[in-house]
Order: structure tokens, then sequence, then C-alpha cells
């Protein structure tokens, strides 16, 4: 594991400076914080583009993982909101950042495993903070051939799953059901953003927060940073009514959503089905040609 910043701007030490003293203030039993994706290997995307006449800007994460003495520590939620909240506060002008928690056990079992994520992590992630009282295991390669028939099985699952939240998505909303068709069309985003993430990552926490899914295969591939633009006070409107379908329509009496909206929302996340078909058939491909023996 690297330990240098020196490829980083000023801004980007400063603020990765003032994220690890808040880490290590509100969670005293933090072992490891180590910068892993994009910031860490020299790859970081903060650009413009245009849709519609609109000039968007799209800006990837600090990605982080924080490892814990045990796993209260990792699951305390009200901890790491706290931390972020923080951060946020300190750091206006800031780079985004995204925190995931995993305890020692739990990591060094991964890497014991050959689990390619935390194994990536390992070899290109730079180590911020370590208190010296844990070990990281070597991180134990995985077979290609195994690696290829995961990433298969995760997209026949989970793309062939979304489809069909996406089909009965369309049921709802021509039957007007619209609250229905809300909390069918979040699914299908959700899932989408789970096929997309294991089969490229292989790695996809349990939560069904799709803002949070997004930005975390953008930092893989930041053309998903596109496809929900907030730019527009409509568009971040929009997208919150989708990220509330999920507990709001099916068990709240003042949620509403109209078809209007909901044609809005249904193309961009049409433009993320096709994004993840395409991204995750290009990576089966990739493994298909690490194969020994392939050509």
């Amino acid at each position: 594991m690297k330990k240098s910043l020196a490829h980083l701007p000023l801004n980007k030490k400063q603020e990765l400076k003032r994220l690890k003293s808040i880490i290590l203030a509100e969670e005293p039993k933090t072992e490891f914080v180590i910068l892993f994706g994009s910031h860490a290997r020299g790859d970081w995307v903060d650009d413009e583009y245009q849709e519609n006449h609109i000039t968007y800007r799209y800006q990837s994460d600090f990605d982080i993982l924080v490892i814990t003495e045990d796993k209260g520590c990792a699951t305390r939620e009200g901890t790491w909101m706290r931390i972020e909240n923080k951060y946020y506060g300190i750091c206006r002008d800031r780079t985004p950042i995204d925190i995931i928690r995993h305890h020692i056990r739990e990591v060094n079992d991964r890497l014991r495993e050959g689990h390619y994520f935390f194994s990536d992590i390992k070899q290109e992630g730079i180590l911020l903070y370590s208190s010296g009282k844990y070990r990281l295991e070597r991180r134990r390669r995985i077979d290609p051939a195994r690696r290829l028939e995961i990433a298969v099985e995760d997209f026949e699952l989970w793309f062939e799953s979304a489809k069909e939240f996406f089909d009965n998505f369309k049921m709802n909303l021509n039957l007007q059901r619209y609250n229905n068709a809300a909390f069918q069309l979040h699914q299908a985003t959700e899932r989408f953003y789970d096929a997309a993430l294991l089969v490229c990552t292989g790695y996809c926490p349990k939560l069904h927060n799709i803002e949070r899914l997004g930005r975390m295969i953008s930092r893989v591939y930041p053309e998903f940073l596109k496809i929900f633009p907030q730019k527009t006070k409509r568009e971040k409107d929009l997208f919150k009514q989708l990220k509330k379908a999920y507990v709001d329509a099916r068990y709240k009496k003042d949620y509403r959503i109209t078809q209007d909206e909901l044609d809005h929302l249904v193309k961009r996340v049409e433009k993320l089905r096709d994004l993840v078909e395409r991204t995750c058939r290009n990576k089966i491909t990739e493994l298909k040609q690490a194969l020994p023996g392939s050509s």
C-alpha cells in the first residue's frame, strides 16, 4: 500500500487532512483510514459537460475505506453522518466524500479469500492513518476464470432483476398507479446500479440509497455522473422524489408524484439501463480476454 499524496494538489491534501482528523475525533476505534479509487490512482475527474444547453459540472469523490476495531463502530450510522456533516461544514468548496466502513476481521477475511475489491484497495490504496494495533493480511489473487464466472452470474441475476422492476413500473404507469410506479422505478434504478457495481468492482453495499450507489460506480466510470444531472431545481426535486419513493411511495399518505414527473425520470433510468448494460458487457469481455491462453 502506498503512503504518498504527492500527486494531489495542495487543496486536496488539506481536505484529506481535515477529514482524517474528524474521523479520528469522532470514532476513536478507527484502525485504518485508506484513500482509494480515482484520487489514489491519479485519474480523478473534475469536468464540465453540456446537455440541453445547460452546463453541468461533475466531480469525482474522495473514496475512503475506514477500518474499525469492531462491527459496532463500523455500522453506527449516527457517527458517520456526523463525520460527513462536519467535513462539509468545514470544507466549503470541498471534494465530495464517500466513506465505506468495515471492521478489521471482515476486511482480513476478504483479503484471505481473494476478494478483488479489497485486494485492489490493498494494492492501489494510499494509507492515510494506521493505529499500529493491527496488520492487514496479504492480498490473495482470485483465479481469473472464477472472477469471470462471478461477473457473468451477477450480471445475469441483477440486470435481469432490474429489468423486471422496470417492466412493473411501465405496467403501473399505464394503470395510473403512480406511487407504485415510482417505487418500481426506484427498485429498477437500485438494481441497475447493483449490477454495475458487482460486475465491475465485486462490491456492493446493502443499501437503498440510489444517490450513494450512483456515486460509487462513478468512481470507476465517471460517465455515470451524468445520469441524474442536478443543475436545476427541477432536476434536484425530481431526483429527490425518486430517492424518497423506496419508503414514502409505499407508506406515506402525502407522497405524490405525477405522470409528467415519472415521464422525465424514466428517460434518465433508460439512460442508466443502457449504460449499465454496455459497461457490464465490456467488463465481461475484458475479463474473458484476460484469461490465460486467450488471444
